[in-house]
């Protein structure tokens, strides 16, 4: 059972959001407005935002320009999970990953399920790892927001979450580039 170890020192991780979108404008992005306040709420640090139209090409470029940049920790989207022929962000984040981490997208839909049905296999939810920075895509609603974030993110993005936690292994992620 996930428990919260009041023993750990709290670290706050560094997150760029970017919304995915062909319509809203920042003024009107209530789902990157969600994500930022439970960003702050938890203790984290907004390090970027932005808002982009669904270009794959462009969403990805984003990406790889965040993870490249040492300021930043962690990379969310919202937008683009869904199945019209516009919706490419999930295309985008994996034309960026170099691992996938398939049970954060089963685990929303679980969640998910609970909240909306069967409607929840209309997402498409994902996240991965590239260049040492987590990378997580969710649905553009402020729900599947709150429900990605007080459900999973929140826990797994704090360091004093036992049994395990994405903050502990940050500095493991890319052992890989130590090793000839």
């Amino acid at each position: 059972m996930s428990r919260i170890d009041e023993s750990r020192p709290f670290i706050p991780v560094r997150i760029a959001l970017l919304t995915v979108s062909d319509t809203r404008s920042l003024a009107e992005d209530r789902s990157g407005d969600t994500l930022a306040a439970r960003i702050a709420e938890a203790g984290h640090l907004l390090a970027a935002r932005d808002i982009l139209r669904d270009e794959r090409a462009e969403i990805a470029a984003r990406l790889r320009a965040w993870c490249a940049d040492p300021a930043v920790d962690v990379v969310i989207t919202t937008g683009g999970t869904g199945l019209t022929g516009r919706d490419v962000t999930v295309e985008a984040h994996r034309d960026v990953y170099e691992k996938e981490i398939d049970a954060f997208g089963t685990v929303f839909t679980m969640i998910s399920m609970g909240k909306i049905g069967t409607s929840a296999v209309q997402s498409r939810a994902c996240g991965g790892v590239a260049q040492g920075t987590y990378l997580f895509a969710l649905p553009g609603s402020p729900g599947a927001c709150r429900d990605a974030w007080d459900e999973i993110l929140k826990w797994q993005l704090d360091y004093r979450h036992r049994p395990c936690n994405f903050v502990e292994i940050m500095p493991r992620l890319e052992e890989h580039q130590r090793r000839k």
